[in-house]
């Protein structure tokens, strides 16, 4: 069993025994903050628009719909997969499809302003194509409105199809993520079975092959078993795989039937393991307890994927 050093963590047979630390508190908003948050979520209601960050419990909602900014979440609220981290509700969306929804999120996006678009979807294993087309139309929609307008696409792995693949590949997306999640070992207990840590590779490789010009990203998850050898093994595998950018954040157990924390990282470690990614080679690197993989995506381009 691991233990975390100092004081984060008491870990009892797996399970956490007492609260969160410090660092993962979550402040309240300001009034600023507030009234952004009324201001975008008027706008996803008006154009029934949906957000990852209502899905998954994100706990950076209040800072980033404070600021107007948002990852949106394309092909309905249901999942067909049901990863054991996750909170967004996994079910049978029967095969149905709105394929008014790119139109809708472009109009949301220009009322919005917004210059830097995230966009990622549920996994739609009851479509043929995976959701791929409807993605690309999102994505080309927003690239066609605006040339200053920046997309990434957090996209699922379409099951491997190379015909998904290539059409989101070529909808001219910014930046494409596909999140790895976690290390070799724990990905079978951890993620849906149709998912695979080394379909998760293929995609990424496959997406660094088509899109040459775009920056492509992955994400780990951490606190839920892993070890520093086995994160520094995901690492070196994302890297040959041609990924650009990594992000890293803590485990934060979202609903009573996802599994429990294993152990709070210290924010050190987190700057450690930014350290040592940025040594591999990353062009760029994020990472602290409260980092999911969409948060603060624009800083790459502000800081042109230098960190």
């Amino acid at each position: 069993m691991e233990v975390c050093r100092g004081r984060c963590a008491t870990v009892l047979e797996g399970r956490l025994v007492n609260e969160r630390p410090q660092w993962l508190k979550v402040r309240a908003p300001s009034p600023k903050e507030t009234e952004g948050m009324k201001i975008l979520r008027d706008i996803l209601a008006r154009y029934h628009l949906t957000t990852v960050c209502q899905g998954a419990s994100c706990p950076n909602a209040v800072e980033c719909w404070g600021a107007r900014t948002a990852t949106f979440m394309l092909l309905g609220k249901l999942c067909t997969r049901a990863c054991r981290f996750c909170g967004i509700p996994t079910g049978d969306p029967g095969g149905v499809v709105d394929w008014e929804e790119p139109a809708r999120l472009r109009a949301a996006v220009d009322e919005l302003g917004l210059s830097y678009v995230v966009l990622t979807s549920v996994d739609r294993d009851d479509l043929e194509d995976n959701g791929a087309r409807l993605f690309a139309t999102a994505i080309a929609g927003i690239k066609g409105g605006s040339e200053q307008s920046k997309v990434e696409a957090l996209v699922p792995d379409f099951s491997g199809d190379e015909e998904a693949i290539t059409a989101v590949a070529a909808a001219g997306a910014d930046v494409i993520g596909h999140n790895l999640e976690t290390v070799r070992r724990l990905s079978p207990h951890l993620r849906d079975r149709r998912a695979g840590y080394d379909l998760s590779l293929h995609v990424l490789g496959q997406f660094r092959r088509l899109a040459p010009a775009s920056i492509i990203k992955s994400s780990l998850i951490l606190g839920m078993g892993e070890t520093q050898a086995e994160i520094l093994q995901a690492l070196r595998e994302l890297h040959n795989a041609g990924v650009d950018a990594v992000t890293f954040g803590q485990y934060l157990q979202p609903t009573r039937e996802a599994i429990p924390v294993a152990r709070y990282l210290l924010p050190e470690e987190f700057d450690e393991i930014a350290r040592v990614a940025r040594r591999i080679g990353f062009r760029f690197v994020m990472a602290g307890p409260l980092v999911r993989s969409s948060y603060h995506a624009s800083n790459m381009f502000k800081r042109e994927c230098v960190s």
